[in-house]
């Protein structure tokens, strides 16, 4: 994938997310690019490779940026639409009650019509705007009979309860409406990055595309690099575990010392691995499909609707978007994730793969690519937002 990282102030990333090595493999990741890409303007002004690698990434950056609002637009759409039809559903069968009640009390009118009695004309209460117009006339309520009263109690409480519930109904299609809109500006935004993110590479000679292709298999050997150094610090933290567990196991029963104590395993939770395998196990049937934005499978993903869908084959239900998944557990550095961690990048949240072991995920990456297994510095360490367990 195109780079497209933002500029950030070297330094501890919240929970302990970036590491020394991993600070210092990121500087030797962007020193090796410069060498390998070509930054220099061309002679007839056309912008360098370096710049058409970076346009790029942009475009698909802020493209994924609008799926995930789209995906987020799409699932307050389908609840803002569930409620308004439950609310018009309530309201017909309001009307209809109301319906009823009118009827009684046109009953009663007719009766005192043909009898000529002198009881107030019932029917006056059919003729209010407002159930307040109905109570206003209490010298008529006192000369009706019981059952008259319940007849306009009964409509007067219909009447109130439908008008509310068609004032909620109001609203609510509003609100529908505006999430509607929202959902057709996303669409719209994702179209238009895409478009010009293959018209940008469509200008491209095959003799500038074969260098891009060189540049981005560099980066793929550094992310490589990365990834197996983030496995050795990983392996060297289990074995001091371990040893301390040994020396702590020794000391109980007066064979040995405690030693100096280390941190605990980042997690002693065995049903938490058990999900995660099967979380992994789905991720990993899934590889080669394509991405598609929006998507949820089980033809195509998007990234968080890979992740989603993974987890939720192993009965853990996640939420639909990266912005709100990444909040969906417990987060945790990156020296310390486990297979089945969710890893989020990129300041804004905007993409999330899951965690397989020794540097690497599963992960939907961009429009025209597959689900495929890749390091997570793929697109450089800084690119790394944060590590989440799922609760």
């Amino acid at each position: 994938m195109a780079s497209h990282r933002k500029s950030r102030t070297p330094g501890t990333r919240v929970a302990g997310i970036r590491t020394p090595a991993l600070a210092t493999a990121a500087l030797t990741s962007v020193a090796l690019l410069s060498q390998t890409a070509t930054a220099a303007p061309t002679d007839d002004g056309k912008p360098s490779l370096e710049e058409v690698e970076k346009k790029v990434g942009d475009l698909y950056r802020q493209a994924e940026s609008a799926t995930e609002k789209y995906n987020a637009a799409k699932e307050q759409t389908a609840k803002q639409r569930k409620r308004v039809d439950t609310l018009l559903d309530d309201v017909a069968q309001r009307t209809q009650k109301l319906n009823d009640a009118r009827e009684e009390l046109g009953s009663y009118a007719a009766a005192q019509y043909r009898t000529g009695a002198g009881v107030p004309d019932t029917a006056t209460f059919l003729l209010a705007d407002t159930p307040q117009d109905v109570f206003d006339q209490r010298q008529v309520m006192d000369r009706m009979t019981g059952r008259q009263k319940e007849a306009v109690d009964d409509y007067v409480t219909q009447q109130s309860e439908t008008m509310k519930k068609r004032q909620e109904a109001t609203e609510s299609l509003r609100t529908l409406t505006e999430s509607q809109d929202d959902l057709k500006t996303a669409k719209a935004t994702v179209q238009k990055k895409l478009t010009d993110a293959r018209e940008l590479m469509a200008r491209l000679t095959a003799e500038e595309k074969a260098r891009l292709a060189a540049i981005e298999k560099k980066k793929q050997e550094e992310a490589a690099r990365q990834a197996a150094e983030l496995a050795r610090q990983q392996a060297e933290q289990q074995q001091a575990r371990e040893e301390a567990a040994r020396q702590d196991a020794g000391s109980s029963d007066g064979t040995g010392s405690s030693g100096t104590a280390t941190s605990p395993s980042p997690s002693t939770d065995s049903s938490y691995g058990t999900k995660a395998e099967k979380a992994i196990a789905f991720a990993r049937a899934q590889i080669g499909k394509p991405y598609v934005w929006g998507a949820t499978g089980p033809g195509s993903y998007d990234c968080s609707g890979l992740t989603q869908a993974a987890w939720k084959a192993a009965g853990v239900a996640l939420p639909r978007t990266t912005y709100d998944q990444v909040n969906a557990g417990t987060t945790v550095p990156v020296s310390q994730a486990q297979p089945g961690d969710l890893v989020f990048f990129y300041d804004d949240v905007t993409h999330v793969g899951i965690y397989i072991g020794n540097g690497m995920m599963i992960h939907a990456p961009k429009p025209g690519t597959y689900v495929r297994e890749e390091s997570i510095f793929y697109d450089g360490e800084s690119s790394v937002h944060s590590v989440v367990r799922p609760a």
